[in-house]
């Protein structure tokens, strides 16, 4: 295990208002007139792609939460730098740029979800490239003071495997579900979050 007590330093900011910034506020600014461009132009697929993203992304947070609170360490801390940290794993400016991620991702997408790129699907393809990049650019952040992979186990590899792979083909595959199939992957999503969220964090306090 690599420095346990930057676990202590992000427990000791979570949720605490002394870190706010303002540019919290333009961040949030940001994303929602993002939205509210692919609104108007009626992107239903890409805002469906970048909910089913941000949706598996909360799930993934979650789990990491109560890893910590059952063993003591979470996978991966924000121990700073941050206007607000959420949870023990994800800040707000972390959150806001996943709630983004896979509204971009599908703006990469051909238009023929069948069209094979190396002899892959292509929806697989640029799950997997964007999966890489995002993998890549998290070693350079778990060397900064911001963010932190606590088990030596645990990396570029796994994170690529287990969270990243998983993130961008839900985006890429729900950009082409019927309408009703992706209003039911977000809208469980969001339930089972909200509830998780409500119980682990607002009755029992355990993240």
């Amino acid at each position: 295990m690599n420095h346990p007590e930057l676990t202590q330093q992000a427990l000791g900011i979570l949720r605490n208002l002394d870190t706010f910034q303002w540019y919290f506020i333009a961040l949030l600014a940001f994303v929602a007139y993002i939205y509210a461009n692919e609104f108007s132009a009626k992107n239903w697929k890409g805002i469906a792609a970048g909910l089913s993203l941000y949706m598996v992304h909360w799930f993934y947070e979650i789990i990491n939460a109560l890893i910590q609170h059952f063993s003591g360490h979470a996978l991966w801390t924000v121990p700073g730098g941050t206007s607000f940290l959420l949870l023990v794993g994800v800040c707000w400016e972390i959150s806001m740029m996943f709630a983004i991620a896979g509204l971009i991702a599908s703006k990469l997408l051909p238009d023929d979800p069948k069209m094979k790129i190396l002899k892959i699907n292509n929806r697989v393809f640029f799950a997997i490239v964007n999966a890489a990049f995002f993998s890549v650019f998290e070693i350079l952040l778990a060397r900064t003071p911001g963010f932190h992979w606590v088990y030596k186990w645990w990396g570029a590899i796994p994170v690529f495997i287990t969270v990243y792979v998983p993130f961008f083909l839900a985006a890429t595959f729900a950009y082409d579900w019927e309408p009703k199939k992706q209003k039911i992957f977000i809208g469980s999503l969001f339930g089972v979050n909200a509830v998780m969220l409500i119980v682990f964090a607002g009755i029992l306090g355990w993240i």
